[in-house]
């Protein structure tokens, strides 16, 4: 008997890769690619597709809703990562847009991924769109999250956003107001469970904290802005479908800044959350993870 189970524990073992137990959100080790004269560090969870999750402005591996990343991982190889000098990844985050796009490409190199859908939220939703345009060998689906599209915008970000944001820390109170919709109960309470989720696992120490920092990522952002690539243009020519997943009160970047482009736009379908903010995929992180599946499994 004592044979039979060392063979089947070992049989576990070689069927998971070494591992015991499978990995989740909350179990997920750091690991680092080495991509040139830097490390990228990632985590890896789930099987099969892989999905690369780019960050929003000061997002580091750890704050992003562990249940959103599990139910993404029941269908697909989940991969987040931190950008070239935010959290544990090393180098100096650059100012330009495309070139921060580039740590998506380096890391799939790395894995060896010939093909990925990138999954952008924020910033990285800017991120993800230049990766889109850029690789369009390597990305087969792009999914935006609480994100514009490039060039001018009519509706800029909400005062409010400045007033939190930029704190060095931020409270829970501005977590609620940055990614929930504070007028809405429901959604208070979804914000207090996401909270609680990301909190069980986060090193505050490794977000980005100094205005030096911040002012690199928003000249990224100004200059997506100006799109000097034609992002914009590309936008509305590319072949590779697209969701756009929004709040329908982002205080950051605005839903209504897509509706001038919906007629535009050959490959991009939207799904807009009622009395959300800036996170659907974490005051909804289930709800989310199925539209991005079914998305995915129907634009094949």
């Amino acid at each position: 008997m004592k044979i039979k189970t060392t063979l089947i524990s070992l049989a576990l073992l070689l069927a998971t890769g070494g591992q015991a137990e499978a990995q989740n959100a909350a179990s997920s080790k750091t690991q680092y690619a080495a991509t040139g004269d830097r490390k990228i560090a990632y985590r890896s969870i789930g099987k099969g597709t892989p999905i690369i999750l780019v960050n929003r402005f000061r997002g580091t591996l750890d704050t992003w809703d562990p249940l959103f990343l599990d139910k993404l991982a029941e269908n697909y190889n989940v991969i987040t990562f931190d950008y070239t000098g935010i959290g544990s990844s090393t180098g100096t985050l650059p100012t330009d847009i495309p070139t921060v796009a580039k740590d998506i490409k380096d890391l799939s190199d790395a894995l060896k991924l010939k093909k990925i859908i990138v999954l952008g939220w924020s910033y990285g939703g800017l991120v993800a769109q230049a990766a889109t345009f850029q690789y369009p060998e390597l990305v087969t689906h792009s999914i935006l999250v609480g994100t514009n599209p490039p060039g001018k915008n009519e509706i800029p970000l909400e005062q409010v956003f400045f007033d939190r944001a930029l704190k060095p820390i931020n409270s829970f109170d501005d977590e609620i107001v940055l990614f929930f919709e504070p007028k809405s109960e429901s959604s208070k309470k979804a914000a207090q469970l996401s909270h609680d989720r990301i909190y069980k696992r986060i090193d505050v120490s490794k977000i980005p904290a100094t205005q030096e920092v911040f002012e690199r990522y928003f000249k990224g952002g100004a200059g997506f802005r100006e799109d000097k690539q034609n992002f914009r243009e590309q936008l509305q020519t590319t072949q590779t479908p697209i969701l756009v997943i929004s709040g329908d009160h982002d205080i950051s970047f605005a839903v209504e800044n897509w509706f001038a482009l919906l007629r535009e736009l050959p490959t991009t379908q939207m799904i807009v959350f009622p009395h959300t903010g800036h996170a659907p995929q974490h005051q909804y992180p289930e709800l989310t993870a199925n539209y991005i599946h079914n998305f995915i499994t129907l634009n094949k």
